[in-house]
């Protein structure tokens, strides 16, 4: 097998193990979910840490989710009504930020890997493709299509965060209600 291959099986084995372990995670576990010796880790990277770093940048990479989006885009989904879109939309985002969150508490890190930090065009690019789903129902809306996503991510964020939501996640459907019925009875 080719080093780059190689490579790349070594950090597919190595994901769902930090999910597992966590920083405990040891290179013959890593060896045994690859199929492979113990020393060839060794002749593609130069240390463990090395392995799991290359592990956790591709965790959180934010390619996948920008593909799942663009697919989303692509379908015409705008049929759907406004509530079943933001539905979809925060159920999504809460899953990428659970993944994040948990792996980055597993591995205790305090922030995204210095070569993974997301900068402006990925975030631009999921704010485009998430407004480009609220658009069509901008006519319903009482603020922009790119202030919905802002609120849309923003209350998913917190409300995903187990230390800002004190270990009470909020549902999709709590975070969709909020911003599209707010919290105040209807008057009888």
């Amino acid at each position: 097998m080719a080093p780059e291959a190689r490579r790349a099986a070594l950090v597919d084995a190595t994901v769902p193990l930090l999910f597992e372990h966590g920083r405990t995670l040891t290179t013959k576990q890593i060896a045994e979910a690859a199929g492979v010796a113990e020393g060839t880790i060794f002749r593609v990277f130069d240390s463990k840490h090395d392995l799991m770093l290359a592990a956790v940048e591709q965790a959180l990479d934010l390619e996948p989710f920008l593909a799942e989006l663009q697919t989303l885009t692509s379908e015409g989904v705008d049929d759907r009504d406004l509530r079943t879109v933001l539905l979809d939309l925060a159920t999504r985002m809460q899953v990428r930020f659970r993944r994040k969150f948990t792996l980055m508490s597993l591995m205790a890190m305090t922030g995204p890997p210095r070569s993974h930090q997301h900068g402006d065009e990925c975030r631009s690019r999921v704010e485009a493709l998430t407004v480009a789903l609220i658009a069509p129902h901008a006519a319903e809306l009482t603020v922009s299509p790119e202030e919905l996503y802002k609120l849309l991510h923003l209350l998913t964020f917190s409300g995903s965060h187990p230390h800002l939501s004190d270990g009470q996640n909020l549902a999709p459907e709590q975070i969709v209600a909020v911003l599209l019925d707010g919290t105040l009875r209807k008057a009888a």
